[in-house]
């Protein structure tokens, strides 16, 4: 079995848990309510234009090289990490927005990030062709995010005392699933992530930060969605990325270098959700 192989098994495994876990907290009600009042043609937009184009831009700023460009691309096309829930829940922001948006972005990612990839690796000098298999991506995004999701929220509706009682071994294995998975890939990767340039990484810092800033521009006036729709912005889907990388770019430096920024958009994002965690623990004190 390659490093690859196994690499998709762990990371299938930990999404499809982890968004089953999220899906067992909610109702159908919540998240449908949820949708309903976000800006959702605004976030679409933002996020398969305005941050790709903020990628690319990095890119040529810092002047990164074409499998680092390549790489940044990738992540720059697939918005709203299935960890989004999940750092939503250690936020205590809107958990129902956050499965809402996640579930619906696949689905719009597996006809968006192809084409938007197309279209930005095609305008950048020096830059690989891609290869996409649409149905075969949309399947596993369907299979390991949209489905548990919907599983999750179906058995918290009929049976909420048994959807209690799963959830949080579900939480511990699916958690423990996406550690080992990400420890696995840090390791089989972990020379070739070396090799990636300051410059890059610096560039993917900022489109961070400004993915953040836009989020909570476009998340309306109360906070819980603010925060959903920044985390969701700026935390690109790495599996997705990855997929496309492993489909389009086997044996190169692409797949590296998509880990290597993919893991410093995890941490940035941890970061910020223990920001916001103290943010709100010491608000009650300096308001009293």
């Amino acid at each position: 079995m390659t490093s690859e192989t196994i690499i998709r098994i762990l990371t299938i495994s930990a999404l499809a848990g982890l968004l089953g876990a999220v899906g067992l907290r909610l109702t159908l009600k919540e998240v449908v309510e949820s949708l309903r009042k976000c800006r959702f043609t605004a976030i679409l937009l933002a996020n398969f234009i305005v941050v790709p184009a903020l990628t690319a831009g990095a890119a040529i700023l810092f002047k990164v090289d074409r499998e680092t460009t390549t790489a940044m691309i990738l992540l720059g096309a697939a918005p709203f990490a299935p960890v989004v829930p999940v750092f939503a829940r250690l936020a205590r922001a809107d958990l129902a927005l956050a499965a809402g948006l996640t579930s619906v972005f696949p689905v719009l990612s597996a006809v968006l990030t192809p084409l938007v990839c197309q279209i930005s690796l095609s305008a950048l000098p020096g830059t690989h062709e891609i290869q996409f298999s649409f149905l075969g991506v949309l399947l596993t995004l369907l299979a390991t995010i949209t489905l548990p999701l919907a599983l999750g929220v179906m058995l918290h509706h009929h049976a909420p005392i048994l959807s209690q009682r799963w959830l949080r071994p579900v939480e511990i294995v699916s958690e423990a699933t996406g550690a080992l998975s990400l420890a696995f890939v840090t390791v089989t990767e972990f020379g070739s992530i070396l090799q990636i340039a300051w410059p890059a990484l610096v560039g993917m810092v900022l489109v961070f930060e400004c993915s953040v800033a836009l989020g909570f521009w476009l998340g309306g006036p109360l906070a819980p969605s603010r925060w959903v729709v920044a985390l969701g912005t700026s935390n690109r889907n790495i599996a997705l990325a990855l997929l496309v990388a492993i489909q389009s770019f086997a044996n190169t430096p692409v797949v590296s270098a998509v880990v290597a920024n993919g893991l410093l958009l995890i941490l940035l994002g941890l970061l910020h959700v223990g920001y916001w965690r103290l943010k709100q623990r010491f608000a009650p004190r300096a308001a009293g």
